[in-house]
Order: structure tokens, then C-alpha cells, then sequence
């Protein structure tokens, strides 16, 4: 995973912290949830991301192994 993607998804989670905290002072339940899914959505990606880079690490690995 890149740097730039790490730093994409860990603005967006934090964004979705921030609307959440929002949403908890001003009592908008709506503004509240919307922070939460903005937070959860930014964790999937993150895990995507993360499961690319096993996928490609194992690649390589069976790639070397063969070579072995």
C-alpha cells in the first residue's frame, strides 16, 4: 500500500471522528451515524489495502520458492 493511500484513509477516518464528535455534541443522531460509517468505510479500505500487500508478499514468496 502506498503512503499516499495510507494517508487518504486515515484522513477519512478521521474526518468521520470529527463528524461523529459533531453529531454527539449537537445531538444529530444523523450527523452522529454518518461519522461512524464514514470511520468504518476508511477501516474496510485500509483492510483491502492490507490484504493486496499479503496477496502480493505471498506471490512473491511462491515466486522465490520456485526459483529455489
Amino acid at each position: 500500500m502506498s503512503a499516499a493511500d495510507h494517508a487518504k484513509n486515515a484522513a477519512e477516518k478521521m474526518g468521520g471522528k470529527i463528524k461523529e464528535g459533531v453529531g454527539k455534541v449537537t445531538d444529530n443522531e444523523k450527523l452522529e451515524n454518518e461519522g461512524w460509517m464514514d470511520q468504518a468505510k476508511a477501516d474496510l479500505k485500509e483492510a483491502g489495502e492490507n490484504l493486496k500487500d499479503d496477496v502480493k508478499k505471498v506471490g512473491e514468496h511462491v515466486k522465490d520458492a520456485m526459483h529455489d
